[in-house]
C-alpha cells in the first residue's frame, strides 16, 4: 500500500520532480522548492530557465530519453545572492612542525523553483496557476 501524503486526497495537485545541473552538481527539484546553487548571475527577482534537465518523474512516470528532455525546462527565480557557512581547513605534518590554516566561503545563489515545462503541450501544474484557475 502507498504511504498518504497529506494533502494527497487533492487530486488535482500533481508531483512532478526533476533533475538538473548547474554548478557542476546535480539537484531534484519540484515546484515551490528553495535551493541553494553556486553563484548565478542574476538580480533579485530575475528568472532563470534550465534546459536541457536530466530526468522528469512524472507521478511514477520518468523520461529519461534525451529528445524528451530536449523540449523540457525547469523555471526558477532568483531569491537572493548570499554566502555560505565559512569552512575552515587546518593541514598539519607530523614531527616537522609544519602547519596551514585556511579558510573558504562559497558565494551562493538562493533559488524558488517555479515551473517544471514539460515540452510538446504538457506542462506540469504550479501551485500558483492553479490557484488563479479555481479563483476563476
Amino acid at each position: 500500500m502507498a504511504p498518504e501524503f497529506p494533502d494527497s486526497s487533492r487530486k488535482d495537485d500533481r508531483i512532478v520532480y526533476a533533475v538538473i545541473r548547474t554548478g557542476g552538481k546535480q539537484y531534484k527539484v519540484a515546484v515551490g522548492d528553495l535551493i541553494d546553487v553556486e553563484r548565478l548571475a542574476g538580480d533579485d527577482g530575475a528568472s532563470i530557465s534550465f534546459a536541457p534537465i536530466l530526468v522528469v518523474d512524472d507521478e511514477g512516470k520518468v523520461t529519461s530519453a534525451a529528445a524528451d528532455l530536449a523540449k523540457a525546462a525547469v523555471t526558477a527565480s532568483v531569491v537572493d545572492q548570499h554566502r555560505g557557512k565559512k569552512i575552515r581547513i587546518f593541514t598539519y605534518k607530523n614531527k616537522t612542525g609544519q602547519q596551514r590554516h585556511m579558510g573558504h566561503r562559497q558565494s551562493l545563489t538562493r533559488l524558488k523553483v517555479e515551473g517544471i515545462q514539460l515540452g510538446a503541450g504538457r506542462r506540469s501544474s504550479t501551485r500558483a496557476s492553479k490557484k488563479t484557475e479555481s479563483e476563476s
